[in-house]
């Protein structure tokens, strides 16, 4: 959220940061929009089915008249009905280059696998779990002794670069 926060800043950015919304009332992203001045919704699910939770965030949505959702952090796994409202207006960066470790640990399983490289993935969002078309991607060394921790921060540190450059390349 916030690499594209400031991404935003830049004239020529083809986007801005119109709302940030979550599930977890004291997430990250929230404080990070909250700081830059961008409007931010906290729902909080528990309690609810996940149609009844999307159709409020649906709702929050509408009201501020957003066009297009960049996932940023968000872990929560959005229902059909929702996705495919938002079909092709939907993107996601996720920690691995996809097709590759769809889902959680990623950086463990690569380091399982004894892959040479890891990185990360934009892909517009579809109703399988990490299965939709990628935009962009880029790849992070996966160096000796490297520990899941450790290719994370080298991972984090690519998203930042990799997501507004994404974004911008989705909305060309």
């Amino acid at each position: 959220m916030a690499a594209l926060i400031e991404a935003a800043k830049d004239r020529d950015c083809p986007f801005a940061v119109a709302l940030a919304v979550s599930n977890v009332p004291d997430a990250p992203g929230l404080a990070a929009a909250e700081a830059a001045g961008v409007p931010t919704v906290a729902l909080d699910h528990r309690g609810m089915a996940r149609e009844a939770f999307d159709a409020l965030v649906e709702a929050e949505l509408h009201k501020a008249r957003i066009e297009r959702i960049a996932l940023a952090g968000y872990m929560r796994l959005l229902s059909t009905g929702f996705v495919e409202l938002w079909a092709g207006r939907i993107v996601n960066i996720h920690p691995s280059l996809l097709p590759k470790y769809k889902g959680l640990d990623t950086h463990a399983r690569a380091i399982a696998a004894g892959d040479a490289v890891a990185g990360a993935s934009v892909h517009i969002v579809t109703a399988a779990l990490d299965d939709g078309p990628v935009i962009d991607r880029e790849e992070v060394p996966v160096l000796p002794g490297d520990t899941s921790e450790t290719l994370a921060a080298r991972v984090l540190e690519a998203e930042h670069r990799l997501y507004p450059r994404a974004l911008a390349k989705w909305l060309a």
